[in-house]
C-alpha cells in the first residue's frame, strides 16, 4: 500500500513538471526542480501522516498490554490466595487421615471376609457332622495385684528420703529408624546403705503411701524444673517425662504445689511431659481430669504408659494433651490381638489420624525393632536402646538432706 502511494507521488510530480514547463514556461531544470520541491514535500507529508499512524497504534498497543497485565496481576494475586488457602488447610494430614481411614476400612473387610468364611465352614460341617471347632485361646490379661512386694521396707524408704539417698536417672526414647532421642524418662532409684541402687519397682509402694508418693513425685518435678532449665541455657533443650498419678491428683495441697511449679516456670513446662499409668488413667475422674486440663494449658503434655489395651479413646486423648501411647513390645508382638482388633500395621496410622504416636517399651533385640518399625511404630524404649543412667554433673543440683519429720 505504501509503495503504491509512492508511485502516485511520482506521477503527481511528474505532472506538475510538465505543467510548469508547458503551461508556465520554465526552463526545464527549473521545471525538474520544481517537480523534485513539489516529491519532497509530498514525501515528508507521508511520512508523518504514517508515524503519527504507527504512533496511535503503538499508544493503543501499550494500553492494551497495560491491561493485560492488571489482569494478569489480579489472576495472579487470586491464584496466590488460594494457594495460600490450600497451604494453610494441611492437606498432609488430611490425606494421611484419608489413608488412614482406607486402611482400617480395608482391615474390616478382611476380618469381615474371614469371620463369614469361618461361619460358613462352621455351617457346613456342623451339617455333614464334622468335628467341633475349638475355642480361640484367649491370654489371660495381666494383673497388677499379682506383683511382688517391694524389696525395701517403707521405714526405710522413708529413712532414705529424710537423708536424702533418692537420685534421678535418665533413660531415653529414640525414634526410629535414625534412633535420634526425641525424649527421656525421669527414672528415681534408690542408694541402698550397702551402695547398690534400687529401681522403683523395688521401693515404689504397691497399697498405701500415698504420702511417700507424692513426696517422690514432688522431687522429680522439682529435679526434671531444674535439668530442663540448665539444659536450655547450654544450648541443648531436652523433653522431660516424669511420673504422675492419682496419689498428687487426690490431693488438694499437692495439686497447688504442682500447679505454682508450673506457673512459676512458664518458659520451661513445655519440656516436661506427665507419665500417666493406664490403670491410673481409668480411674480418673472428671475433676482430675480438669485439674490434667489446667497442667495443660500450662503448657505440660502427657504420656499414657504401661498400657494393657490400645482400645482406648484416642479424640479423647488428643483433646487432653497425650502426644503418646506406650505398652510392652514383646507383648504386642507375640500377642497383637491381646491389644487392639486391628490389623498390627494399622493401628499406628490410626493413632497418627489423632496426632498420637505408639511407643514400644522394654525392647530387647533387633528383631524386635525391625518388627515395631514395619508396623509403623516409631518412638521405642527399652534395655536394647538404653538403661537408665546419671545426669550430667552440670545439669543438676544437690540437694540438702531434709529434716526428719517428726512421726515418720
Amino acid at each position: 500500500m505504501q509503495g503504491l502511494v509512492y508511485i502516485f507521488i511520482a506521477l503527481a510530480a511528474l505532472g506538475v513538471a510538465a505543467a510548469a514547463y508547458f503551461g508556465l514556461t520554465f526552463s526545464p531544470i527549473e521545471a525538474v526542480v520544481t517537480a523534485l520541491a513539489f516529491g519532497s514535500v509530498a514525501v515528508v507529508l507521508t511520512e508523518r501522516q504514517l508515524r503519527q499512524r504507527s504512533e496511535a497504534r503503538l499508544e493503543k498497543a501499550v494500553e492494551d498490554l497495560a491491561r493485560l497485565l492488571s489482569t494478569d496481576a489480579k489472576a495472579g494475586q487470586v491464584l496466590s490466595q488460594r494457594i495460600n488457602a490450600i497451604a494453610d488447610a494441611n492437606a498432609g494430614n488430611r490425606l494421611e487421615a484419608i489413608e488412614a481411614d482406607i486402611s482400617v476400612l480395608g482391615t474390616v473387610t478382611r476380618q469381615l471376609a474371614e469371620a463369614l468364611a469361618e461361619f460358613e465352614e462352621t455351617q457346613r460341617k456342623g451339617r455333614g457332622g464334622g468335628p467341633v471347632i475349638e475355642e480361640p485361646e484367649v491370654l489371660p490379661a495381666e494383673d497388677e495385684d499379682v506383683l511382688p512386694e517391694p524389696l525395701v521396707p517403707e521405714a526405710e524408704l522413708r529413712a532414705a528420703l529424710d537423708t536424702n539417698r533418692l537420685v534421678f536417672h535418665i533413660e531415653p526414647i529414640v525414634m526410629l529408624p535414625q534412633r535420634r532421642p526425641v525424649g527421656y524418662d525421669l527414672v528415681p532409684r534408690l542408694m541402698r546403705e550397702e551402695g547398690s541402687l534400687a529401681d522403683s519397682v523395688d521401693f515404689m509402694p504397691r497399697r498405701g503411701g500415698e504420702d511417700i508418693i507424692r513426696r517422690i513425685e514432688s522431687l522429680a518435678l522439682d529435679e526434671a524444673i531444674t535439668i530442663a532449665r540448665r539444659a536450655r541455657t547450654a544450648g541443648q533443650p531436652i523433653k522431660l517425662i516424669l511420673q504422675l498419678t492419682r496419689a498428687t491428683l487426690l490431693d488438694r495441697r499437692a495439686l497447688e504445689q504442682v500447679g505454682a511449679v508450673l506457673g512459676a516456670n512458664q518458659a520451661i513446662v513445655p519440656s516436661l511431659a506427665f507419665a500417666i499409668p493406664q490403670s491410673e488413667w481409668k480411674a480418673i475422674g472428671p475433676t482430675e481430669k480438669r485439674h490434667l486440663y489446667e497442667f495443660r494449658k500450662s503448657g505440660a503434655g502427657f504420656v499414657l504408659t504401661a498400657a494393657q489395651s490400645l482400645r482406648v479413646d484416642f479424640a479423647e486423648l488428643e483433646g487432653m494433651g497425650f502426644a503418646s501411647v506406650r505398652f510392652d513390645a514383646t507383648r504386642f508382638l507375640r500377642a497383637p490381638e491381646s491389644f487392639t482388633d486391628f490389623h498390627t500395621a494399622d493401628i499406628a496410622p490410626y493413632a497418627k489420624r489423632f496426632q498420637i504416636e505408639l511407643c514400644g517399651t522394654g525392647v530387647i533385640d533387633e528383631q524386635q525393632l525391625l518388627s515395631l518399625f514395619e508396623d509403623g511404630v516409631v518412638l521405642v524404649q527399652g534395655s536394647h536402646i538404653g538403661r537408665p543412667g546419671p545426669v550430667r554433673a552440670d545439669l543438676v543440683v544437690e540437694r540438702r538432706p531434709e529434716p526428719r519429720r517428726a512421726g515418720a
